[in-house]
C-alpha cells in the first residue's frame, strides 16, 4: 500500500501537469477567442472593453419639450413590457419636439448604449452622404475598382448595391453563438481590414437576401478608402455635428486606434439616436440643410422586392440597410439591434419612436421581431392620445 505522502505527491504532479497543460492552451488561444470566452455575450455596454473612437459633436441642438411633454402615459400592460423586456428607454419624438420619454431606474438620460446592428443603417446613411460629396458614383460601381486589394470579392460582379441590400452572396457565417464563426472573430478580434480579406463569393450577387454584417463591413472599408477619414470622423462631419447632437458618441475599435466595428457597435443614447430617425422622416433636411439627398432617402427605404429570401419570397422588408415594416397600411422604416435597439421613423404621424434595452423578443412576425410592434403600437398609442 502507498504511502500517503507518496499518493499526495502524485497527485501534486498530476495537478502542476493539469496546469501547465491549461496555461499553455491559454496562450495558444487566439486572442478574439479569449475575449469571448471571458466576456460570453455582447451587452449594451460592450464599449467599455473595447477602444473606441469619438464621433466629435458641434454646437448641440437640444430637442424642445412638446406642450404636452410626459402628460400622456402608457397603459399598465405597457408599462409592465418595458419593464419584462428590461428596456433602458422609450422616447417619442413628434413634430421636432420630444412627446414622452421613459427611463428605466437608475439610467440616466445620457447614458449611452451599443446600437448594434442599428448601426448598419448609420453606415448607410454615410454611403448616401459619400454619393453626395462626389466620392462614389452611384450605387452601382463596382466593388472590384473600390476594394482592388480585395481580390477574393472580384470577378463575381459584386456592386456596392448589392452589399446595401444584403445580397452579395458571399461565404460570411453570420452565426452569433458560434465560438469560432467569422462573426465572433469580428466582434472580439483585433484587425477587421485583414479578417474581411478572409470573406469569399459563394453565389451570384443581386440575386438572393441573405443578412450579413460583413456586407456592412465592407461598405465601411469602401467609406474610408474613398473619403480618406475614419468612419467616426465623417460621421461627426456628415451627421453629428450638423444634427447637432447634444452628447459625443463613441464607436468601438478592433484594437486602438484601428476601424471601427461599423456593423454592430456605434455607442449614444435615445435623445441623439432620434436625430438619425428625425433626419430620415424629414428626407435629408436638417434645418434648412439638404444632408443628405431625397433620391438616395428614398431608395435606402424602399423595399429591395427585385430580391428573392432564403424561402423564395420577395424581399418586400429591406432596403439599403434599412427594415421596412408594413404596419396599419404604412411603411415604417425602422433600424434595430439584436438587443431590442430600434428607431422608427411613422411618416403619418411626423413621429420618430426609439427604444434601447437588453432584450429583443426571440419570435418573429414575418422578419420582424414581435416586440418592435410592440414598440410601434406603444409608441402609436401615447400619439394618438393628444
Amino acid at each position: 500500500m502507498a504511502h500517503p505522502k507518496s499518493r499526495f505527491k502524485k497527485w501534486q504532479g498530476i495537478v502542476l501537469v493539469l496546469l501547465l497543460i491549461t496555461g499553455l492552451a491559454w496562450v495558444l488561444t487566439p486572442a478574439f477567442l479569449k475575449k469571448a470566452l471571458i466576456h460570453q455575450l455582447p451587452g449594451i455596454h460592450d464599449h467599455q472593453i473595447f477602444p473606441n473612437r469619438t464621433v466629435e459633436t458641434g454646437q448641440p441642438q437640444p430637442w424642445p419639450a412638446s406642450s404636452r411633454y410626459n402628460q400622456i402615459r402608457p397603459e399598465a400592460v405597457q408599462l409592465d413590457s418595458l419593464a419584462l423586456m428590461q428596456t433602458t428607454a422609450f422616447l417619442v419624438v413628434q413634430n421636432d419636439s420630444i412627446l414622452f420619454e421613459y427611463y428605466a431606474d437608475g439610467v440616466k438620460r445620457t447614458d449611452i448604449s451599443n446600437s448594434f446592428s442599428a448601426a448598419k443603417s448609420i453606415v448607410s446613411l454615410l454611403i448616401g452622404c459619400a454619393m453626395d460629396d462626389g466620392f462614389i458614383k452611384s450605387v452601382d460601381q463596382s466593388v472590384d475598382a473600390l476594394l482592388p486589394d480585395y481580390p477574393n470579392l472580384h470577378h463575381k460582379g459584386l456592386k456596392l448595391k448589392h452589399l446595401l441590400t444584403m445580397s452579395s452572396g458571399s461565404n460570411w457565417d453570420e452565426a452569433y453563438s458560434t465560438a469560432f464563426s467569422i462573426t465572433t472573430k469580428a466582434y472580439y478580434g483585433n484587425n477587421l481590414p485583414s479578417l474581411m480579406k478572409e470573406v469569399q463569393m459563394a453565389e451570384t450577387p443581386g440575386e438572393t437576401f441573405s443578412y450579413r454584417s460583413g456586407d456592412t463591413q465592407l461598405l465601411a472599408l469602401i467609406l474610408t478608402r474613398v473619403t480618406g477619414q475614419t468612419l467616426s470622423d465623417y460621421a461627426a462631419e456628415k451627421l453629428w455635428q450638423p444634427m447637432g447632437a447634444e452628447t459625443e458618441a463613441l464607436w468601438s475599435l478592433d484594437r486602438k486606434n484601428g476601424m471601427e466595428k461599423a456593423y454592430c457597435c456605434f455607442n449614444s443614447h435615445a435623445r441623439d439616436f432620434a436625430r438619425l430617425g428625425q433626419l430620415v422622416l424629414n428626407k435629408g433636411h436638417w434645418k434648412g440643410r439638404q444632408l443628405i439627398s431625397e433620391e438616395y432617402l428614398e431608395a435606402a427605404t424602399h423595399p429591395a422586392t427585385h430580391l428573392k429570401d432564403s424561402k423564395g419570397k420577395s424581399v418586400t422588408y429591406y432596403g439599403y440597410q434599412w427594415w421596412l415594416m408594413d404596419h396599419q397600411q404604412e411603411i415604417i422604416p425602422y433600424a434595430r439591434g439584436i438587443l431590442g435597439q430600434y428607431i422608427f421613423i411613422i411618416p403619418s404621424q411626423k413621429a420618430v419612436i426609439v427604444r434601447l434595452g437588453h432584450l429583443r423578443s426571440d419570435t418573429r412576425i414575418g422578419e420582424h421581431p414581435t416586440d418592435a410592434y410592440t414598440w410601434v403600437n406603444m409608441g402609436r398609442d401615447l400619439l394618438d392620445q393628444q
